[in-house]
């Protein structure tokens, strides 16, 4: 896995997901708290995209560089080398 001390911008493009990830989910359970309901398709947006941010925080852990326009879309999918625990 990149470290800061070796690979910093990389390493703070790592961290910038993970802290969207954070925000977004948050705003999502603020939406959630202060709503009765919430349509399927509409959580299934707000999910979706704090599972892209976390997805490219996954494929990023290695990456020693900025993603390419072509490498987006492949790194927001779910990984294939990640088992869910729980």
């Amino acid at each position: 896995m990149i470290n800061k001390e070796e690979h910093y911008v990389a390493w703070a493009l790592h961290l910038t997901e993970l802290d969207d990830a954070y925000k977004h989910l948050e705003v999502l359970i603020r939406k959630m708290t202060g709503a009765d309901a919430i349509q399927d398709s509409e959580f299934a947006i707000d999910l979706g995209h704090v599972y892209a941010h976390l997805n490219r925080a996954w494929h990023l852990r290695n990456q020693r560089s900025e993603i390419t326009n072509d490498q987006w879309s492949a790194f927001s999918q779910f990984p294939k080398d990640l088992e869910p625990v729980g």
